[in-house]
């Protein structure tokens, strides 16, 4: 990414605090950065490209500030339990989507997605994100006998979904100014281990 497109980003974070992400025009967005609408558009076609851009650009970042790899798939079952696979891995994500500027986006995406179909979009396309690596780790967890799903992509959406929405809560503590129930998501994941851990299953 140039240094031009790292400006353009910084601009419309800057201008969706003080207005909202779905009130700034690119005019704005030109002026902060200080340049001309017509060399904004050189650079991204819309108003929609350009936060569209943002989102994955952002995200990369974060993964990369957060540490989040890729999962080695081969290592997956050495000496962890199914509890400690999952939390490793919803800690990871939340390391992510905490990250300072991504979780600014955030706050700005999910504060517009009932009345902007730009903000919808993108929080649409993070949550299947989500559910599909959920997909890909419960695959590899039901291939190496560690976890024990009657329907893996029914498990791996239940789960992705039960994180994504207490995740959410989480946000929405934070931002009324009370202390974040950070429990309730371990708990989740001791109840989840609870139904299909096999070692769990095998001592039943």
């Amino acid at each position: 990414m140039t240094n031009r497109k790292e400006e353009i980003i910084e601009a419309v974070l800057s201008l969706a605090a003080e207005k909202g992400l779905g009130t700034i025009s690119m005019q704005q967005i030109a002026d902060k950065v200080g340049i001309t609408k017509a060399s904004l558009y050189n650079h991204f076609s819309s108003k929609e490209e350009l936060v569209n851009e943002m989102y994955e650009v952002l995200r990369t970042a974060s993964k990369k500030t957060a540490d989040v790899g890729e999962i080695d798939y081969d290592k997956l079952a050495e000496g962890r339990s199914l509890k400690e696979i999952l939390t490793d891995s919803v800690t990871s994500y939340k390391r992510m989507v905490n990250d300072q500027k991504m979780y600014f986006f955030y706050k700005i995406i999910m504060s517009e997605r009932s009345i902007n179909s730009v903000a919808a979009e993108i929080m649409v396309k993070e949550t299947k994100k989500m559910i599909n690596a959920t997909k890909t780790l419960f695959y590899a967890l039901q291939v190496k006998g560690i976890a024990d799903f009657k329907d893996v992509d029914v498990a791996a959406f239940s789960f992705a979904m039960a994180v994504h929405a207490i995740i959410d809560y989480e946000f929405d503590m934070h931002f009324a100014g009370q202390e974040a129930e950070e429990e309730k998501l371990q708990d989740y994941i001791d109840e989840f281990c609870r139904i299909y851990d096999v070692k769990k299953k095998g001592k039943e």
